[in-house]
This record gives C-alpha cells, sequence and structure tokens, in this order.
C-alpha cells in the first residue's frame, strides 16, 4: 500500500496554534483592555475555541469584536459581552447556573468551563441541537439542554447560583426571580427592542436589588411573556 504523501510549508504553523493566537490576541486586545481581568473567566474564555460555534464562511471573523448570524435571526454574542456577562454572574466550581438563550452554545461552553452545572433553555429546538452537539464534541459534559420558554425558567433545578439571560427583555420575568438563590446573581438586557441595558440583580433577603452596566443590544426573548 502507497502512502499519500502531505506537503508541508516551512515554518507554517498547525491550524490549532493558529486559533490559539487568535484567540490570546482577542482575549488582550478585546477582554483585557477593556477592564475584564478575573482569571476564571480569562481561563474559560481562553479554553473555548469560538470558531467552532460560527458558521464555516464566517470563522475568519470568529474572533472580531462583533456578534455574528446563527440563524432564525439570532446572533452568537461579541466576545466582549460573553465574557463581561459571565464575569458579572461571579459564578464558582460549584455554582449551579441558568442560562436562558443557549444560541450557539459559545456562552453555554464558557459558562460550563467554570460552573458546577450548567441548565441551559433554548426556544429553538434547531439551535439546542445543534449547540449539543458541538459541546458534546468539546467534551463539556456538565450541561443539560431544555427545549422550552426561558422567562418560564426550570424550576426543577432551582433554586440557581446564577442566571444569565442572552435575550432583551422588559422586565425580569418573574419565574426567574422565583428561582434565583438567595445571595445569586442574574444577568439581563433589560429595555425595549432598539436598546437595552445590562442589568445585575442580587437577591437579598428574597427581593432582587438591582445594578445597571451598560448599554447593549440583544435580540429579543421569544416568550408570549415577554415582547408582545
Amino acid at each position: 500500500m502507497v502512502q499519500k504523501s502531505k506537503t508541508i510549508t516551512p515554518g507554517a504553523k498547525p491550524e490549532a496554534d493558529v486559533w490559539r493566537a487568535r484567540r490570546r490576541a482577542m482575549i488582550a486586545t478585546q477582554l483585557i483592555a477593556r477592564g475584564i481581568t478575573n482569571r476564571r473567566t480569562l481561563a474559560a474564555v481562553d479554553m473555548v475555541p469560538r470558531e467552532v460555534f460560527v458558521e464555516d464562511t464566517q470563522k475568519n471573523q470568529a474572533y472580531d469584536d462583533l456578534p455574528l448570524p446563527i440563524g432564525h435571526d439570532q446572533t452568537i454574542s461579541q466576545p466582549y459581552m460573553v465574557a463581561a456577562m459571565t464575569d458579572l454572574l461571579r459564578i464558582d466550581r460549584s455554582s449551579k447556573v441558568l442560562e436562558i438563550g443557549t444560541g450557539s452554545g459559545y456562552q453555554t461552553a464558557v459558562l460550563a468551563k467554570i460552573a458546577k452545572h450548567v441548565w441551559s433553555m433554548e426556544r429553538i429546538a434547531e439551535h439546542s441541537d445543534t449547540a449539543q452537539k458541538r459541546l458534546r464534541s468539546l467534551g463539556l459534559d456538565n450541561i443539560t439542554f431544555i427545549v422550552g420558554d426561558g422567562a418560564e425558567g426550570f424550576g426543577e433545578q432551582s433554586p440557581y447560583d446564577g442566571i444569565l439571560v442572552a435575550a432583551a427583555t422588559p422586565e425580569v420575568p418573574p419565574a426567574l426571580a422565583e428561582q434565583l438563590a438567595e445571595n445569586g446573581r442574574l444577568v439581563i438586557p433589560l429595555g425595549n427592542r432598539s436598546i437595552q441595558t445590562l442589568t445585575v440583580f442580587t437577591k437579598i433577603d428574597g427581593h432582587l436589588k438591582p445594578e445597571k452596566k451598560m448599554d447593549c443590544r440583544f435580540v429579543p426573548l421569544i416568550s408570549p411573556h415577554a415582547f408582545e
């Protein structure tokens, strides 16, 4: 049997090394340079290959500072927003996390690199199925995928130490407020369809204490309990 020869370009880096270099450049210029310095967050982002979560035609933009379409009028958030929301959640290896809006699965993967377990809800079954295949291929087995209305949350596993909502809504869905643990944190974009404010709520004595963080723009939460 004759083996086919391979052409090797002298000095060329393996593809994985090229992506790793781009990822670390993104971390330096888009995250650290903009104030994200938490080692746990940065390490999680460094471990997740964002190029896996975008379409083949968009791979060259995988580490650009912008969201990208993923179909069904949904997007994968820009790397900075994913890191910022993760950072604001303040989770660790003991945390139970509920994510609303699986989307491409990229944010899910970053959360799973930090948390004990992530329950990720998605309204669009196709996105949930695709994300599950991607995340399983990366060896992440601390994630439970649910297809359903994110505004209703997932009460079966509540309370959660952190709840991250990757879609905009005018106000906090009551079910999510109920499912957040005492001293837990809820990160959510609140506002209208055009512009929202990324807001962090901490549950103290059963009540949500808000902190407004930054202007942002997310796709709307797909729920009869969100936008009319």
